[in-house]
């Protein structure tokens, strides 16, 4: 949810930065050693405060006013490693080049090819807004897995926060607060960055190391990286410029080629069978072979509906292919029928070999590329290593293993409809734009982030438990509705408790919340609050908790805060432990754990019992009458709702009411004067659960002893 990710960004994140001169983990690469040149002694790292350091960098440069343009510094390619002093090393980040342009109000993602990435990496652009420097950056945009290895598969088809755990990694600083750094040596604009970029878990350093080109390639290929980047210490940055001040050694041989066509084989009941791939030569797209693997069916069918607005009659290539050439490998190939395409989308290949007529064999599809002109499309040739560099230094790679257990949004910032894959089954999420909360400017999909984010936290209080669907189609100021009966009126794999309806006479059906998928299939029909059984479908008429709903009517929230601390101190007397959590309305609710071993009528009568004696306590401003005309303006200590088939708001859930309030457990020490309402609501649920998880566990546990708690309290009378 965009509005949490907001503020979470600025207050709370994960440290990725270690103070320079410390050694890094140990365990990627064991033989290697960290080495660093050594800079001048006022240039160092270690030098104490930021601003003198930069400062000192600074002097001499030139100042030149803030732009939201630039073309790459570009790296050329070469056939192997090499040992040389005077070289630096970095992973070569299998992902989307990104500059990054910000000057204070001003912020601007762009491509290599100047196209905006602001929407499309939403999460990197507002980890970049709480970044407190007027910058121009060069880095690459990645999503990791689990132990940091960039996947370009999951990039491409990255839409929101539940596709993956997106990265920039940031590797060079090119202008800062007036002054272009383009001129400054590489190693030195490394230290000004290293030292001004924030602590983030999105925003990340890309480090440098100071090694063998060998043994880092080797560790490269060990990890199944894409490659490497060699730069020399002391360059420049030239601007728009293929240099040979950088290189690239891949670890695998990939190529980036122009999709002329698909074909189809005769009989295949899959979408195409293989593309047709060309790359840029003299002004002509010259065919340099075809993929026919490297995506799932899936993959397959989003790609055929890029091809649809792309086909064409003319062959593109500058001569047809022959794509139902037999080789000694497929003596009989299917016959194929080709679908042309203009020659518009770019993606990227891996491959085995290129033959000497420039065909590629063994080709593999990783994915489509946003960032450059297909123009610029063409074939890569391995320049020797020994023309550029004679001959050289070694360290350890370090990848950053994703952080786990923190989920963040489900859904991206731009798309009204969006289509997503939970528990094995596709959920279609409409109309996102649709404010539910219009003070707050709270959204449909801010609605369902949040319920994303907080599912394995609510779903235990849900589970098992028939529902009533409280549906606000239209946000909290139109017009609601209760469904209770769900059938025929959800899909068939979602599991319902069926129950006879006397009044209508026939069998009906309540939805069971039991995963993740109902969930959130709940909250796009428009289901602000979660309403649940206080029993399970196991022992239907033996509720899981005892429950006191303390509905002030007149009395401001301190009094019901009294009333609370009251019927905590009654129960306390009994011996029975209580837990409190706010209605996300005007109330608390009070929980007693019983653990499904009594009725709901000795649970009644025992929230009774107490209830009375609370209002021994407080008879000025509480009542027991249900009726609200007797209640004559009183605060009504509700213990009727223990009975069959009655619901109160789940813990954690929502409620419709302004400020997008939460129902929010709370520890006692927190239910004294002061506290209101509005202090627990969508904006830091998600932080405060992150600090304190689950603190509302025990009412799902063994339950108190209700036969010895009240023999023991009538001994002590």
């Amino acid at each position: 949810m965009s509005h949490v990710n907001s503020k979470k960004n600025g207050a709370k994140q994960a440290t990725n930065k270690r103070p320079a001169g410390k050694r890094e983990k140990k365990g990627h690469l064991a033989d290697a050693k960290r080495t660093r040149t050594k800079l001048s002694i006022k240039d160092k790292v270690a030098v104490p405060g930021k601003k003198v350091v930069i400062t000192t960098l600074l002097k001499g440069l030139p100042r030149i006013p803030f732009f939201t343009s630039l073309s790459p510094m570009l790296a050329t390619l070469v056939d192997k490693p090499f040992d040389q002093p005077g070289w630096l090393y970095e992973v070569k980040w299998d992902g989307y080049r990104v500059i990054t342009f910000k000057n204070k109000q001003i912020l601007e993602l762009k491509s290599r090819n100047d196209k905006s990435f602001n929407e499309k990496f939403y999460t990197v652009y507002q980890a970049l807004q709480q970044w407190r420097a007027d910058v121009i950056v060069d880095g690459e945009v990645v999503v990791v897995d689990e132990t940091g290895k960039a996947d370009f598969g999951q990039l491409q088809n990255w839409r929101s926060e539940a596709d993956g755990t997106l990265r920039y990694y940031i590797f060079d600083l090119l202008w800062y607060k007036g002054y272009d750094l383009r001129g400054l040596p590489l190693e030195k604009r490394k230290v000004m960055l290293q030292q001004l970029l924030p602590v983030s878990d999105i925003l990340y350093y890309s480090h440098d190391f100071h090694t063998d080109g060998t043994a880092f390639l080797a560790a490269a290929r060990n990890m199944s990286l894409e490659g490497i980047i060699a730069k020399r210490c002391n360059s420049t940055y030239h601007t728009g410029e293929r240099t040979k001040d950088w290189l690239k050694i891949k670890a695998n041989k990939r190529q980036e080629v122009i999709i002329g066509g698909y074909t189809r084989n005769e009989g295949s009941s899959k979408p195409f069978s293989a593309l047709l791939l060309g790359v840029y030569r003299k002004g002509k797209l010259v065919y340099s072979g075809k993929t026919g693997t490297g995506w799932s069916v899936q993959q397959q069918k989003l790609l055929l509906q890029q091809f649809k607005r792309l086909e064409v009659n003319k062959v593109p290539f500058d001569k047809e292919p022959d794509y139902n050439k037999p080789s000694r490998f497929r003596p009989h190939p299917p016959k194929a029928e080709v679908t042309w395409l203009r020659p518009l989308l770019i993606c990227e290949v891996s491959f085995a070999e290129i033959t000497n007529d420039g065909v590629m064999r063994h080709a593999s599809f990783e994915g489509l590329l946003e960032d450059k002109q297909p123009s610029d499309v063409v074939l890569e040739k391995e320049t020797a290593t020994a023309a550029i560099v004679k001959t050289a230094d070694a360290s350890a790679l370090l990848l950053m293993p994703a952080a786990g257990g923190t989920r963040r949004t489900l859904l991206n910032p731009k798309d009204v409809t969006q289509v997503r894959k939970i528990g094995g089954h596709e959920l279609k999420f409409t109309n996102l734009h649709k404010v539910f909360w219009p003070k707050e400017k709270i959204s449909k999909r801010d609605l369902i982030n949040y319920y994303y984010q907080v599912a394995s936290y609510i779903l235990p209080y849900l589970k098992d438990r028939p529902q009533s669907l409280n549906r606000f189609p239209n946000g909290i100021d139109g017009k609601s509705f209760y469904q209770k009966d769900v059938t025929g009126k959800v899909p068939d794999w979602m599991e319902t408790y069926g129950y006879f309806s006397e009044g209508d006479e026939e069998q009906k059906h309540y939805l069971l919340c039991n995963d993740e998928a109902t969930l959130l299939y709940m909250v796009n029909f428009g289901c602000i609050e979660m309403h649940p059984w206080s029993s399970t479908i196991r022992k239907p008429d033996h509720p899981s908790w005892a429950m006191i709903d303390l509905d002030p009517d007149k009395q401001t929230f301190d009094q019901v805060i009294e009333a609370a601390r009251m019927t905590k101190a009654v129960l306390d007397d009994m011996g029975v432990v209580s837990y409190c959590k706010t209605s996300g309305s005007t109330g608390l609710h009070i929980y007693i754990p019983l653990g499904n071993k009594y009725t709901y009528d000795q649970c009644q009568e025992f929230a009774r019992g107490v209830v009375t004696l609370v209002h021994r306590q407080l008879p000025a401003f509480t009542t027991l009458e249900r009726i609200v005309s007797a209640r004559k303006g009183k605060m009504y200590l509700d213990f009727l709702q223990n009975r069959p088939h009655a619901t109160l708001a789940a813990p954690y859930s929502l409620r419709p009411k302004p400020g997008a309030t939460v129902s929010m457990p709370l520890h006692w020490d927190e239910v004294r004067a002061g506290m209101k309402m509005k202090d627990f609501n969508i904006f830091n649920a998600l932080e405060r659960l992150q600090s304190d998880s689950d603190i509302f566990k025990p009412v799902l546990g063994k339950g108190i002893d209700l036969k010895k708690i009240i023999a023991s309290y009538q001994v002590k009378d």
